[in-house]
């Protein structure tokens, strides 16, 4: 837990999932900056139900702002729970404060606008689209991220999409886009969602999903070798994306029960949209989550999965490492976990310390699939 000082407040913040000896702070320095920066605003009370808060990543301005009634929009459901579970930390009331999904059209008109950039242009491109439909004439938006992130191609969308755009001076490495809507820009149709195909089987992608142009390699390959289950099997598909692995399973199994789960609302959408578009059945859930956090233990026959190994811009193991255990606690005795992961990442070693085996199912030069069953 640090500290974060803004002028708004002083604040405890962690980043969620809670670890042991977190090494990584749940704000950086672009946060500072447009706190900053919206002080200086001097919003007052008649602001109060106009802030809209775009792709705040565990709350840091959500709880600064939380006076002002703010809208938080974003597609992380971990984002929503990290405002939660600081504003609990904080003891922070934010009944007044709305968690939007990014599947969810805004309804309201707000006059001030805070962003931190989405690492996905895509997204970035709906977002500025969806914002500029319902802001006043003449609204600022105000967009953060570290300045290594903010290249012109950027700011060619902020200037598409919004309207006219300038930048700030840098500040410890941090940088602010400032882009006031021009009503008179000609609205332009969303490219999403995308329908791609595979092998005869149709898949929805939102702009929020990873891989949203094609099937990723990965997957295509984790596709040839999946389990095959018996006809009453419960399975998950965790980090699910798209729902290609899930809905391949179901289109093999005519009764097998599927639950797809991602912390991506979009996510998780495209899996539900994917599973309709191939005609199947309704015996599958869809869920936001933070992995299998709050399934029961000893429950699941099967679960595949194809771990992240990144959380927004911090790149290590941890995610997979906490759905690994996750999942060996979800299996029933004899339950398998299947995966994919590129070969140098060492994922069977992990697999071997929880499980006590691990088995190579197929590999390529760049892939490989392990198999790893609860004892």
């Amino acid at each position: 837990m640090e500290t974060l000082s803004s002028p708004f407040g002083i604040f405890q913040l962690q980043r969620v999932p809670v670890r042991n000896k977190e090494t990584l702070r749940a704000w950086d320095a672009a946060d500072e900056y447009l706190l900053h920066h919206v002080w200086e605003l001097s919003l007052s009370s008649e602001h109060a139900g106009q802030v809209l808060v775009v792709n705040d990543s565990f709350g840091a301005l959500t709880l600064a702002l939380a006076p002002f009634k703010p809208v938080n929009w974003s597609n992380s459901w971990l984002a929503h729970e990290g405002l939660r579970h600081n504003a609990r930390l904080n003891g922070t009331d934010i009944s007044d404060i709305q968690c939007l999904p990014s599947t969810k059209s805004l309804d309201f008109s707000p006059s001030v606008v805070c962003m931190k950039l989405p690492h996905n242009t895509c997204l970035l491109e709906e977002q500025l689209q969806a914002i500029r439909k319902v802001v006043p004439a003449g609204t600022m938006l105000i967009a953060a991220d570290m300045a290594k992130h903010i290249h012109t191609s950027t700011l060619e969308l902020f200037e598409k999409h919004f309207g006219a755009t300038s930048t700030s001076l840098a500040k410890k490495k941090a940088r602010l886009i400032f882009s006031t809507v021009d009503k008179t820009l000609p609205e332009k149709s969303s490219n999403f969602p995308k329908i791609i195909e595979h092998n005869g089987m149709k898949l929805v992608n939102h702009a929020g999903v990873f891989s949203r142009q094609k099937l990723d390699i990965g997957t295509r390959f984790f596709l040839q070798h999946l389990p095959e289950a018996q006809q009453d099997a419960s399975i998950i598909d965790l980090g699910c994306g798209n729902g290609a692995l899930g809905v391949y399973i179901g289109q093999c199994n005519s009764q097998g029960r599927i639950h797809f789960v991602d912390e991506s609302y979009m996510s998780v959408e495209s899996a539900k949209e994917s599973w309709l578009a191939n005609g199947l059945d309704d015996r599958a859930q869809f869920t936001p989550n933070d992995g299998l956090t709050g399934f029961p233990e000893n429950s699941v026959d099967i679960i595949v999965c194809n771990p992240p190994f990144h959380q927004g811009n911090a790149v290590g193991d941890h995610i997979a490492w906490q759905m690994f255990k996750q999942s060996h606690d979800v299996l029933k005795r004899g339950g398998e976990l299947r995966i994919i992961g590129n070969r140098h990442l060492g994922y069977h070693v992990k697999l071997k310390r929880l499980f006590g085996n691990c088995q190579t199912v197929a590999s390529n030069n760049k892939f490989v699939v392990l198999s790893a069953r609860k004892k």
